[in-house]
């Protein structure tokens, strides 16, 4: 433990600001953005490990201590917790689907309910996808259920078709905080 402690204040000495960030980037928070549509339905131990890495390399960024409550310091740095930003990815890729910016394979998975029942109905004007049913979890982790399903629970003004994609992002990174 002692030589840990001694080769991290080496380490973070010799680095300005700025290469810290990028090590931190290169090397921990570019991990769950490469595979979120994987990571959709995990468990919660494989996640709480996930968030255990992206907080010692926000610790590392900032020099906060352990006892020092996340929270603040992951808010400063503009960083979502791996929970959120793996519902946040999946809600990027859903907006790009519907609005013609994905590739069309993943378009066709998104269905609208408008398209799947009677059009003067309520339900049609919502804007929700439909979700299909699954009989097992691991069908619950596909991305045909899990995208309809984390769209379904944003805010309807998200739902609405003339919203540009950057106030969608802005708002979707917002609604874990709000």
């Amino acid at each position: 433990m002692l030589l840990y402690a001694l080769c991290y204040s080496i380490l973070r000495q010799s680095l300005t600001p700025e290469t810290t960030k990028t090590l931190v980037h290169a090397f921990v928070k570019c991990r769950p953005d490469y595979c979120n549509s994987l990571l959709a339905g995990v468990s919660n131990q494989l996640l709480h490990r996930m968030q255990v890495v992206q907080n010692a390399g926000a610790r590392f960024i900032t020099g906060a201590r352990r006892s020092e409550s996340m929270t603040p310091v992951m808010s400063k740095l503009h960083w979502l917790p791996v929970r959120q930003k793996i519902t946040y990815k999946t809600a990027v890729l859903v907006y790009k689907c519907l609005h013609g910016l994905a590739p069309s394979y993943l378009a066709a998975l998104c269905v609208s309910k408008s398209r799947l029942v009677q059009p003067h109905l309520r339900s049609a004007l919502t804007g929700q996808l439909n979700v299909p049913c699954t009989k097992t979890a691991f069908g619950d982790r596909s991305f045909t259920v899990n995208c309809p399903a984390v769209w379904n629970c944003l805010l309807a003004k998200l739902h609405t078709p003339d919203i540009f994609l950057d106030v969608c992002r802005k708002h979707l990174k917002t609604f874990p905080f709000n």
